[in-house]
């Protein structure tokens, strides 16, 4: 199999809380809004989705879109808006195909499904004579693979007694060798193994399950097209961001991190300019104001320069105009000297004439859960994720913050980042369904609108078109080492506040304080990272 050429999945990585009023104005990183939603019936009950690509893979398998309007992936029956209970007719929905099972079994060929059979006869007779008939080689186009008895008998095995994480391991296995037949078999497997309203690694394993669609079609380009379909209203949208940024501490604990060293960097400052490289709501910078204006001798003059690019429009309702003026009123009742200025760029994009540096201002730079999407040296000569380092630090800043998944799926070749991504989020899965209940209608929102297109991308994509590019809190330090930066290290009151902040949730969350940066993990599993340089 080649690699998907593909064009970009989306990004929607950890988003900032939505923006109502200023006083719930809080901190939920939105960078990416155009998905679908998984809607519920009126009656409440969750609609299991159905696969959603449209392509068709180099041996002929046809994959059908069956999205309701909103909806990228299809609920079985007639979709309801979440505003009313009326059906709605969905322009992406083909009227060819009925509702069917929840990933449809059309891209398996004759030979596989054969196969299946004869897999599934051994299962119960497994007779040594017949045993034989598997050490074949079977040719599946230009392809020819090698089914060897042992390995068909343990995949087999895994298969009967529901093991989906060692099938899931399986099939990327599979993937990661140019396996077509054995990449059949256990997709084909796999739909009814994976829910959404299932268990953590059910209802991941759907999404993964996605990825695996769009990657051995070849298809990138139906990925992206069936998921952004038709975008939900951004209130929706904005409801599922804050509903995660409640139940899951992983943004708090970014922004508060971030904030606590901007705040001790900039204690003795009168003017304090924040360049935010993905400002989006510009909801982080709210507990900054007001500690800031309860300073000691008075406020700092504050300037903001809030970066972003179009695609934050539809989560906003609108451009970087509501952040301003809805930080300009918060600034104003806490009597703050304040200003505003916009920069819609991508941030990869960004020059130094864009900042609007002005002489005598004390600089801080924020970096959170942004700089992963940058493309680095193994995406283009550019290096636009180096580049923007090595001008940042030429401003020379008092602080730079950085906030960062801690996960490996850079430049891993695609096994070892299909591992990473299995483990990663699971545990973010686990967490989530400790926080929410299964039944509850909004979680498979929160879990597809927040989580799902990032993993889709990460398996899916590559080259360019794969923008979910995470790097070890290690690699960064050594990217900001290279780029002329020393750490800066975080205040004993940070990590104390974020102590009590993980006072409120689960007590499987873990926080670990070491080489001078702030790990938040899940079941002792690092997933976020903070530090500061200077």
């Amino acid at each position: 199999m080649q690699e998907s050429q593909t064009v970009p999945c989306g990004i929607n990585k950890f988003h900032r809380k939505p923006v109502q009023d200023v006083d719930t104005y809080c901190s939920v990183h939105c960078l990416n809004s155009d998905n679908g939603s998984i809607r519920t019936h009126s009656s409440g009950q969750i609609s299991e989705p159905y696969l959603t690509l449209e392509s068709s893979s180099t041996n002929g398998c046809q994959l059908v879109s069956n999205s309701p309007s909103t909806v990228s992936f299809s609920p079985s029956g007639s979709p309801v808006s979440p505003n009313d209970s009326q059906s709605h007719p969905d322009p992406c929905l083909s009227q060819e195909n009925a509702p069917c099972s929840p990933l449809k079994k059309s891209c398996v060929s004759e030979d596989v499904n054969h196969k299946l059979q004869e897999l599934e006869s051994l299962m119960h007779a497994p007779d040594p004579d017949t045993l034989g008939i598997y050490e074949k080689s079977y040719t599946v186009g230009p392809t020819q693979v090698s089914l060897e008895t042992d390995g068909w008998k343990e995949i087999m095995e895994m298969i009967s007694h529901g093991d989906l994480k060692e099938v899931l391991i399986a099939c990327a296995k599979a993937v990661s060798e140019n396996d077509i037949l054995t990449t059949e078999c256990l997709i084909s497997e796999l739909r009814s193994m994976v829910s959404v309203s299932g268990e953590p690694i059910q209802r991941l394993g759907a999404y993964i399950l996605e990825g695996f669609v769009a990657r051995f079609a070849q298809s990138g380009s139906a990925i992206y097209k069936s998921l952004r379909c038709k975008e939900p209203a951004s209130h929706d949208l904005l409801s599922y961001m804050h509903l995660l940024y409640e139940i899951c501490p992983y943004f708090k604990f970014g922004y508060m991190s971030a904030n606590g060293a901007i705040a001790e960097a900039m204690k003795d400052e009168d003017r304090v300019h924040i360049i935010d490289f993905q400002i989006a709501q510009g909801t982080q910078w709210i507990s900054l104001i007001q500690a800031l204006a309860a300073r000691p001798g008075g406020p700092p003059h504050i300037c903001i320069t809030g970066i972003d690019d179009s695609t934050s429009a539809h989560a906003r309702a609108g451009g970087l105009d509501i952040v301003a003026k809805r930080l300009s009123k918060l600034a104003q009742m806490c009597n703050v000297p304040f200003k505003f200025r916009a920069v819609e760029v991508s941030a990869s994009e960004v020059e130094f004439e864009h900042l609007g540096i002005q002489p005598g201002e004390a600089l801080a730079v924020n970096f959170a859960l942004m700089l992963h999407h940058m493309p680095d040296e193994s995406v283009t000569t550019q290096n636009p994720r180096d580049r923007i380092l090595r001008m940042v630090r030429s401003l020379s800043p008092k602080v730079v913050t950085l906030v960062e998944q801690e996960s490996n799926t850079n430049t891993a070749p695609f096994f070892l980042r299909f591992l990473e991504t299995l483990h990663y989020y699971l545990a973010m899965f686990e967490s989530i369904d400790v926080a929410m209940s299964r039944e509850h209608k909004d979680r498979i929102n929160v879990e597809q609108h927040c989580l799902a297109r990032d993993i889709v991308n990460i398996i899916a994509c590559e080259g360019a078109e794969r923008v979910e590019r995470h790097e070890l809190l290690g690699k960064w330090r050594l990217r900001f080492t290279m780029a002329g930066f020393k750490p800066y290290p975080l205040s004993p009151l940070v990590s104390g506040t974020i102590k009590t902040l993980l006072a409120n949730y689960c007590m499987s969350y873990s926080l670990e304080e070491r080489d001078e940066a702030l790990y938040l993990g899940w079941m002792n599993k690092a997933l976020i990272a903070s530090c500061a340089w200077q």
